[in-house]
């Protein structure tokens, strides 16, 4: 669906480029407000509405999801831990199958997050990581979830440790990328790529049959699914979410 999206605002750029001097225009779809140039890079987020987004389960973002200077925050100061109050994970309102998706992000000390992946949305889930992999977000100097291996930044949560550290120390920015592409999957952090398999495969059953995600019979199975920031009860920012379908 975004794909096709894509492909008119690409001929619509191409159209105008013959007749006018290059610029960027934008276009609305949605109410995502994206850039129509042939680099086909769409942002995820406006910078000021959660336009495109919805709480995991159903309903609008929760109050606890913030917006302030071009970045989606979570405020944790009025939470009572984990999951509670007026937060909850929060989900992408389309869905990815093959996908270039770019972001950044920064934790408060001691703080503990996570960007979910082809997350399927239905009553059967309670949460999005009971079907999509996680690329940890987390302070490495502070949470005690760190003294886990594969529960550390950038890592495939619970499923593969990141060949090498390249995360930044907590308050600053880290930039992130997650690229499936026909069952292909890398993650980026900060210009290394730390994790790269293959996903759909015996060897990836493998892998789910050795983790947490062992009774999850929903889990690592779909194809296709949104993209989700996850509350785990800890100050985090977002920024710069851009996704390109492949």
């Amino acid at each position: 669906m975004v794909k096709s999206r894509i492909a008119l605002w690409a001929a619509a750029g191409l159209l105008a480029a013959c007749s006018s001097p290059k610029t960027e225009e934008t276009a609305s779809i949605d109410s995502v407000a994206v850039v129509a140039t042939v680099t086909e890079w769409v942002p995820l987020f406006d910078g000021q509405t959660f336009n495109g987004w919805s709480k995991y389960g159903g309903g609008e973002v929760g109050k606890a999801w913030k917006i302030e200077n071009g970045e989606i925050y979570l405020d944790a100061a009025n939470k009572d831990g984990w999951q509670t109050g007026d937060g909850g994970d929060i989900v992408t309102n389309e869905e990815f199958e093959n996908f270039h998706f770019k972001y950044e992000w920064k934790i408060a000390p001691n703080g503990n997050s996570g960007v979910i992946f082809l997350v399927h949305e239905s009553p059967e889930y309670q949460y999005p990581w009971q079907t999509g992999p996680e690329m940890q977000v987390l302070d490495n100097n502070g949470h005690p979830d760190a003294k886990i291996i594969s529960h550390r930044a950038g890592d495939l949560y619970d499923l593969i440790v990141s060949s090498e550290e390249t995360v930044k120390p907590a308050g600053e920015w880290n930039q992130a990328e997650i690229i499936v592409n026909q069952g292909k999957l890398d993650l980026v952090l900060n210009g290394v790529t730390i994790v790269s398999t293959q996903l759909f495969t015996p060897e990836w059953e493998a892998l789910i049959a050795k983790s947490k995600f062992k009774d999850m019979p929903g889990f690592g199975k779909y194809k296709k699914g949104k993209i989700a920031l996850q509350d785990h009860g800890d100050v985090v920012h977002y920024r710069n979410l851009m996704i390109k379908p492949l």
